[in-house]
């Protein structure tokens, strides 16, 4: 998704304006700009392509000032280049605007503009923005009056920042896009995310939908619906060097490596003598509910469908939804229902769009997120942080093991309070989650394993059970970065269509967990009949032999449950190396973004 960056001071603000964009290049982009605002003028600069070189160009052509804003951009309307992005400017060059989300209402509003003499030099629909200003300032409007005008003519998700030739402030809104405000020393910042400005200030303001910004040199204000608004400050608990690679060759390989301790951190107070404590939901009563529904996309629904098998095994109806699905078929939803909505960035638009529905018709609504002050947090009734910390590689790997490690807490509170007989959760085992991750992070096996496979033609993850949703997020995290091709199954579902796929050029990653696996081994042999070969994800002392397998990844003996989460981490490793032995863009994958905050 689009990353915008804002800053404003009593002292030159170009370079924190270009590290943040440094720092905003996790989120994906095909362009980036800068606009600086001076005594007298605008100066823009914008090129297509990465930032490395618009960088150069910014810092030999555009003079520094006190306020600026950036972009990266997300081609959605029109395709890369350098008029398409952002910021943007209207007729007179005095207006300029950066732009994230879509605005629904351009075609109509570029039309009436058109009829009002204005020019576009874009394909985009972020450029009415500058001219809906410059009308309004043509027409006498205060620049305050005149910002407030445009955002009111707009439909659609957007979060915007503005600078306006002649007036010494940074204005910025928001609806149904993320932007933050940061709150430094002498200088302001406005953000897609904390990490675009968290090595400058870990106070940070999480601004609402119909928030309209107004920063000046030393102060802000909010105000929504021409009213203001007091929106508290918050203390980020991350550093900067959270947000940085450090000694590793990716912040993939960095976070995967940081598992153990997001683990830990997730876990950390919420494990008591007598089970599990989750404060924040002190006051929800799951002794009431009657049914569980899970509405997640891509990685989050992955999480989603293992805490499903946990509950339905423990008495709970539950069901797990793709959040994009939902809005075109919701199921039957009553008070009796609570929506668990799975994200990892908080600002997933299906997820939001589930969870409006799903509150519409009186359930109970439970975000499960990492981050604090997201849009889902406020959507939703009660949230549940999984407490991961940063992640800025596009593919998600700690927050997903963050995500089922939570889930797996909640799973277990719903049990507790609905006061049921059947077996808890190997909470000893979960205890114990962190240390066996760093076990299992410790082994040199996946990398050799994945070299050694890195030009097959195909990929298939089978697994039972809790290693089903393991085997859908291996086969996706191998996709996203490598680009070849890769699909997981339940094991059982092979001979049912996908066997006629199966070739010597498709090896098969077979997880198994201590539980059902004579059941996996029979579809084992079926693909090593066609001569496929066949990679096991094994728990050490399984009475399985190793010899059945071409090539084994080990992972220390535990409860069944969590044998798939430590499986998961070999995958993580296997699908990193694959893609490193084929020179991807392994952070920064092709078309994809972090986080996807239009439907």
């Amino acid at each position: 998704m689009c990353g915008i960056i804002a800053a404003i001071g009593t002292e030159p603000v170009l370079a924190s304006v270009l590290r943040g964009l440094q720092n905003l290049e996790y989120r994906g982009y095909d362009s980036a700009g800068v606009a600086v605002g001076l005594d007298d003028s605008l100066a823009v600069c914008k090129r297509a392509g990465q930032i490395s070189a618009l960088v150069d160009d910014v810092r030999a052509e555009l003079p520094d000032g006190t306020r600026a804003i950036g972009h990266t951009r997300w081609s959605t309307h029109g395709p890369p280049t350098d008029a398409n992005a952002h910021p943007h400017t209207d007729c007179t060059g005095r207006v300029a605007v950066v732009h994230n989300g879509i605005i629904e209402n351009h075609e109509v509003l570029k039309a009436d503009l058109r009829d009002h003499g204005h020019r576009f030099t874009s394909d985009t629909d972020t450029e009415v923005v500058a001219h809906l200003v410059e009308q309004c300032l043509e027409a006498g409007d205060e620049t305050g009056v005149a910002v407030r005008q445009a955002i009111d003519r707009l439909a659609g998700s957007y979060a915007v920042a503005i600078l306006v030739d002649g007036d010494d402030r940074v204005f910025a809104a928001r609806n149904g896009s993320p932007l933050a405000l940061g709150v430094g020393a002498d200088t302001f910042y406005l953000g897609s995310d904390a990490p675009a400005f968290v090595e400058y200030t870990d106070e940070v303001v999480y601004l609402e939908d119909g928030d309209l910004v107004t920063l000046s040199p030393t102060s802000f204000e909010v105000s929504n619906d021409g009213q203001l608004v007091t929106r508290p400050a918050e203390t980020i608990d991350w550093t900067p060097g959270d947000a940085r690679k450090g000694a590793y060759d990716h912040f993939m390989l960095k976070e995967i490596h940081e598992q153990p301790s997001a683990i830990e951190q997730t876990i950390r107070g919420r494990l008591t003598d007598d089970g599990v404590r989750l404060e924040e939901l002190e006051a929800l009563d799951f002794g009431a509910v009657e049914a569980v529904h899970f509405v997640a996309c891509g990685t989050s629904y992955h999480a989603s469908l293992y805490c499903e098998q946990l509950l339905r095994e423990r008495g709970v109806d539950a069901q797990t939804f793709l959040a994009s699905e939902y809005s075109g078929s919701p199921p039957p939803v009553d008070e009796r229902v609570l929506t668990v909505a799975v994200t990892q960035s908080g600002e997933t638009a299906d997820t939001l769009e589930a969870v409006r529905i799903a509150r519409a018709e009186g359930a109970t609504t439970l975000a499960v997120t990492n981050v604090v002050g997201s849009t889902v947090t406020r959507a939703c009734d009660h949230h549940l942080l999984i407490r991961a910390g940063p992640e800025i590689g596009v593919a998600a790997t700690k927050t997903f093991t963050s995500q089922i490690t939570a889930l797996v807490l909640l799973a277990e509170r719903i049990v507790q309070d609905r006061g049921t007989d059947i077996q808890g959760y190997p909470l000893d085992e979960l205890a114990a989650l962190s240390d066996n991750a760093a076990r299992t992070l410790e082994s040199p096996q996946a990398e050799a394993v994945a070299r050694r496979y890195a030009d097959a033609d195909s990929f298939f993850f089978i697994g039972r059970g809790p290693c089903y949703p393991v085997a859908l997020e291996g086969a996706l995290k191998l996709k996203e970065i490598s680009y070849e091709h890769a699909e997981g199954f339940p094991a059982g579902e092979l001979k049912h269509g996908p066997l006629a796929l199966v070739t010597p050029q498709t090896p098969v990653i077979a997880l198994f967990s201590g539980e059902n696996d004579r059941n996996t081994l029979s579809n084992v042999r079926e693909v090593q009949a066609r001569g496929a070969p066949v990679i096991g994800v094994v728990p050490e002392g399984s009475d399985l032999v190793y010899e059945d397998f071409d090539d084994v990844l080990t992972v220390p003996d535990t409860a069944p449950e969590l044998t798939a989460v430590l499986g998961n981490l070999q995958l993580q490793l296997f699908a990193y190396h694959v893609a490193d032995a084929l020179d991807r863009a392994i952070d920064k994958p092709r078309n994809l973004a972090k986080s996807v905050t239009v439907e």
